[in-house]
């Protein structure tokens, strides 16, 4: 018998897929599986989010975990320059496009 705790699984990461980037937006699918996270990362363009999923992410800033409630084509909105960390944990893969908008 041993006292070592199996290693802890690392949580998935969403799986991003580009549709379309040209001079003027990149057009990127995010697919969540359960417990799956975007990694930590920052917003280089002003960029709009359209569920594809009803649910809720919850969205890690560095301090605090925010829940985030979505509903299917209802879209938001946001600034270049957010810094965060996005987290399924909803027992469903999540789905949502990003469309990222270049100056």
């Amino acid at each position: 018998m041993t006292d070592k705790q199996p290693p802890l699984a690392k949580p998935p990461l969403a799986k991003p897929t580009v549709q379309l980037e040209n001079d003027r937006v990149i057009v990127t699918e995010w697919r969540f599986p359960p417990g799956g996270h975007t990694g930590w990362h920052r917003h280089n363009h002003d960029y709009v989010v359209v569920p594809v999923t009803t649910g809720e992410l919850q969205i890690y800033d560095g301090r605090t975990t925010v829940p985030a409630p979505l509903r299917t084509g209802i879209s938001y909105a946001r600034q270049a320059g957010v810094e965060h960390d996005v987290i399924n944990m909803n027992d469903f893969e999540f789905v949502f496009v990003e469309i990222e908008l270049k100056p």
